[in-house]
């Protein structure tokens, strides 16, 4: 089926036929997947079998010892990068990527500060024992009673984005005696090479202030003795590969930055990151290290220009911690060969999540790869769709993928790259619970995140205790036991 030629043109065009179906891209990957004797999938040294059996699937899977290296490197990159212009830097991990207690305390470890954008995430690090003071608060429509939190517990940073929120936080501070240090979210004009959605800096959009409009929020920051305004913040999207959207967004920012410091010291500049990771085997992320040279190098360019001293950095990678990390395994429950319009065929291949499980295919027309982990296959490749459990036409995992032509019912799939924004946007959409979290390290899985049961659903459900009999005595949801055709 791979070889005929419509079947072929239903592909899209960076998808090629692999020669090995059973294969492993290493850049999509963790590095410690591999495969045994048997041809069972590996991850972090622990079968993928023996995770199936122990914890069920759907079942997300992060490697710590990944997630805790790529932190490590990607701190060190930009601290080395800095440090070439005599300045220090700070990264921050995104909690929107992936946030729980025990992330929070892996990244923290190894040296990272953490934003957070509402008061559940603050509450998390927090929980996690995360140094307030190395806490960035983002968000474009925080409450008071989360911007009270913030203050209450002395996070590092407020990322303000409204002139509303200057308000707010300025009464705050005054009630409280509290001083806060804050950010400008600024938009430089520039637009990622990435989906509309992710790219965050083009002036349409709900976050941060245009170049135009931000030296008048930062008069009226100025204005409000308890708030001590240390820089300025600007993120261009997300999933970007390569340094020419932060080098032209620097030069912008830079010149506002060097404008700002007329009314007083600007010590940091946040250029935010997104920076992209492999979701499949034609992907080519930028090298961590070349990033942090070619952003610090144009921004210290930018400052000698302009005759000023280069301030401190800071940066958000996002997904590009985490992401790679994680696997999430699936079980097949049916295959389906279906007859395209123009001629061949594409096997649709069912599995027990879907898009409650990891909506960016359906929010964004995320691609990702897959493969099956339970065996190896001698088949021949077939182009197949990963599709999920749940209603809806839409509910695609992996679009377009060559799987072996005998995939089947009880095999074990599995998706890499699913570390970043898949927990955290899961649902219950049509009433699915969402996964456990198993963390691998040395060879060791635990479960950092405990899956829904059917029971934590029905528990929010407060018409249940007080559902009414019916005629017959039954109470709703309970079938008649007579009388059945």
């Amino acid at each position: 089926m791979s070889a005929d030629p419509h079947t072929r043109s239903a592909a899209p065009a960076w998808l090629q036929v692999p020669d090995d179906v059973n294969g492993l891209a290493p850049e999509v990957w963790p590095a410690t997947a591999r495969r045994d004797d048997e041809g069972v999938l590996l991850l972090g040294g622990v079968p993928a079998t023996e995770l199936r059996e122990r914890f069920g699937t759907p079942l997300y899977v992060l490697d710590e010892d990944l997630v805790r290296e790529t932190a490590r490197r990607t701190l060190d990159a930009f601290r080395a990068a800095a440090a070439l212009h005599g300045v220090q830097a700070r990264v921050y991990y995104a909690g929107k990527a992936f946030l729980s207690t025990e992330v929070v305390r892996w990244v923290t470890e190894e040296g990272l500060a953490v934003d957070v954008c509402t008061g559940g995430e603050l509450a998390v690090a927090l929980a996690a024992g995360a140094d307030p003071s190395r806490l960035g608060f983002h968000g474009n429509n925080k409450s008071v009673a989360e911007l009270e939190q913030a203050v209450e517990a002395g996070v590092g940073s407020i990322v303000i984005d409204s002139l509303i929120e200057i308000e707010r936080l300025g009464a705050i501070v005054e009630r409280s005696g509290a001083t806060q240090p804050v950010l400008l979210r600024v938009n430089s004009g520039v637009h990622a090479e990435t989906h509309d959605f992710l790219a965050t800096a083009h002036e349409d959009q709900k976050f941060g202030f245009t170049l135009t409009d931000a030296p008048a929020a930062v008069a009226r920051i100025r204005e409000f003795s308890g708030l001590r305004l240390v820089g300025l913040h600007c993120h261009i999207g997300s999933q970007i590969f390569g340094t020419a959207g932060f080098e032209e967004s620097a030069a912008r920012v830079v010149a506002l930055h060097a404008e700002l410091r007329e009314g007083g010291e600007l010590p940091v500049l946040n250029l935010g990151g997104g920076f992209g990771i492999a979701y499949t085997s034609v992907d080519d992320p930028t090298p961590i290290e070349e990033l942090a040279v070619g952003i610090a190098d144009a921004v210290a360019r930018q400052c000698e220009v302009r005759g000023i001293p280069v301030p401190n950095l800071a940066f958000e990678p996002g997904r590009a911690i985490v992401g790679r990390a994680g696997v999430t395994l699936y079980e097949v429950g049916t295959t389906k060969p279906v007859a395209l319009d123009a001629g061949g065929e594409r096997l649709y291949v069912s599995v027990d999540g879907g898009m409650s499980d990891n909506a960016r295919p359906a929010l964004y027309g995320a691609e990702f790869s897959a493969r099956v982990a339970s065996r190896t296959s001698d088949a021949d490749p077939v182009l197949a769709r990963v599709v999920g459990r749940h209603c809806e036409s839409g509910d695609i995992v992996v679009d377009a993928e060559y799987l072996p032509s005998d995939v089947a019912p009880g095999d074990l799939l599995a998706v890499p790259a699913t570390g970043a924004y898949c927990f955290s946007l899961a649902s219950n959409y049509n009433y699915v619970t969402r996964p456990p979290v198993v963390a691998l390290r040395a060879g060791v899985a635990r479960v950092i995140v405990r899956g829904e049961t059917i029971d934590d659903l029905l528990a929010r459900d407060v018409g249940i205790d007080a559902a009414p009999a019916l005629d017959d005595g039954r109470t709703p949801g309970q079938a008649p036991t007579e009388g059945i055709a």
